[in-house]
């Protein structure tokens, strides 16, 4: 299997709002009920991390046990972290994940300040400290993550009664296609932002299409020149990398030397651009005849050295699991590279994952839910960047698809930061009316005209920052 791996964009799809009036509706015990938090932990299997102070709402750090394996809980169990921004009990709740890591400090994601409602946030099994000991990488697939979903659904939806909407962006957003798919009566609406869908690991043509055509001509032809002569010169910077590793503690042995790691970091080196940048960034790529210094800088701007390194992979072993035994993952051909690769069969998820974790393709997967969104999804809105390379191979929708009101628009210009807020005014429209009516809160002046449509709660600068959390290596 050859299969290219790609950079996170552990995307925290914050862009939302808070706003005074928002603020206090809700979020205060009235008297009349118990506080959220004991009625939180009042539920079997939670227990309290940590609250933090949040104006207009209460923030809690928590964690809920769960079945290693879903199908035979006896088998044991691990706990959880998840996070809820409680705004009020009578509002409607998004449930996100990144699909990776939680953070714990809040945010809002951007269909949580559209419906002004609660927020819950999960962590990924198997993303520290989510993971079970000992670690049975077995079950680490996607039905077991989206059950972990439902069963964390089903003992909050006592306490948080009105819609839900699932939601995440890049793998987040494959989480939220996912768990639609294996358990569709739970969620009102699915927000899914950057998705990628890999249906046949091995057909990537679409992703080398999309590299030949993305931007404008001069800029690729640009990258790609920067990519050769970064190749060109690896007997030169090399050694400035080994060294590098050696002052900052770092090594190479998941990969297995730094000079393949370096090859797989200039593979990184046009994706990466692509998916983090914009047009308007073309100017700041050196010149092919730069310094080796200017080289080097960029290299670790765009791609990033410490991406390959054994310290740099750990956090991400569990999505490089995955992708290498059911997600797929790209594998452009990189033509213009010919006669400069040294490990042609090292980009790929098995490369990245340490040899006493067994990892066997499971072909199917992506298929099953490819086929299901097209056929059987209803009230799914998909958001894509029109230049980011997670696009080249999307989700598709049926033919009926507008009468099972799903679906698909692309930010002109965007990139894997892409959101409802970027899309052209028409379609913006629609996206953010059709979030409001799956919540059930849409306004009665949204009655047969979508462009009335706007966010319920005003924009906060802190609250609802868009954090793209750059990683190095690409990862969706």
């Amino acid at each position: 299997m050859r299969k290219a791996v790609r950079l996170l964009l552990a995307l925290t799809m914050s862009i939302g709002a808070v706003g005074a009036g928002s603020a206090t509706a809700g979020a205060a015990n009235t008297g009349t009920q118990p506080d959220i938090k004991e009625r939180i932990l009042k539920i079997p299997g939670m227990s309290l991390v940590e609250e933090k102070p949040y104006e207009g709402y209460r923030y809690l750090v928590l964690n809920y046990v769960q079945p290693v394996d879903h199908r035979n809980p006896a088998k044991g169990t691990f706990k959880q972290r998840f996070t809820l921004l409680h705004k009020a009990t009578d509002r409607p709740t998004v449930f996100y994940t990144s699909g990776y890591n939680v953070s714990t400090d809040p945010r809002r994601a951007e269909p949580t300040r559209i419906v002004d409602g609660n927020q819950v946030s999960m962590e990924y099994r198997f993303f520290t400290p989510s993971r079970p000991q000992p670690a049975d990488w077995s079950k680490l697939d996607i039905w077991q993550a989206a059950s972990d979903q439902h069963r964390l659904y089903e003992a909050l939806k006592p306490v948080y009664g009105k819609n839900w909407l699932a939601t995440g962006g890049s793998k987040g957003g494959m989480t939220a296609t996912y768990y639609r798919r294996f358990y569709p009566k739970d969620m009102n609406g699915t927000i899914a932002y950057v998705a990628p869908n890999d249906v046949v690991n091995d057909e990537d043509s679409a992703y080398d299409r999309f590299l030949d055509t993305v931007g404008d001509k001069a800029c690729r032809t640009q990258l790609n020149s920067v990519q050769r002569e970064a190749l060109k010169r690896r007997d030169e910077i090399v050694p400035r990398y080994e060294k590098w590793a050696k002052e900052n503690g770092k090594t190479f042995k998941t990969v297995g030397s730094a000079d393949k790691a370096y090859e797989n970091v200039v593979l990184d080196l046009v994706w990466a651009f692509w998916q983090y940048h914009l047009q308007s960034d073309c100017p700041t790529v050196p010149a092919t005849k730069a310094s080796t210094d200017e080289l080097y800088k960029f290299i670790d701007t765009i791609s990033g050295f410490d991406g390959y390194t054994d310290q740099g992979l750990e956090k991400y072993i569990p999505y490089y699991y995955q992708a290498g035994t059911q997600l797929g993952s790209p594998s452009p051909k990189f033509a213009h590279l010919r006669g400069l690769l040294r490990y042609k069969d090292s980009y790929q998820p098995r490369t990245y994952v340490p040899r006493d974790i067994p990892m066997t393709f499971r072909p199917g997967a992506m298929a099953d839910v490819d086929r299901w969104v097209r056929d059987k999804s209803t009230q799914m809105l998909f958001v894509y960047g029109q230049n980011d390379p997670w696009s080249a191979e999307p989700f598709h929708l049926g033919r009926d698809a507008a009468a099972r009101h799903d679906y698909r628009f692309y930010a002109p210009g965007g990139n894997h930061g892409s959101n409802i807020a970027q899309l052209v005014a028409d379609e913006r429209a629609v996206a953010t009316a059709e979030v409001l009516r799956w919540a059930g809160v849409a306004p009665a002046s949204l009655k047969g005209d979508d462009r009335k449509a706007q966010p319920l709660a005003p924009y906060n600068a802190k609250l609802d920052k868009q954090d793209v959390e750059r990683q190095a290596t690409l990862r969706p």
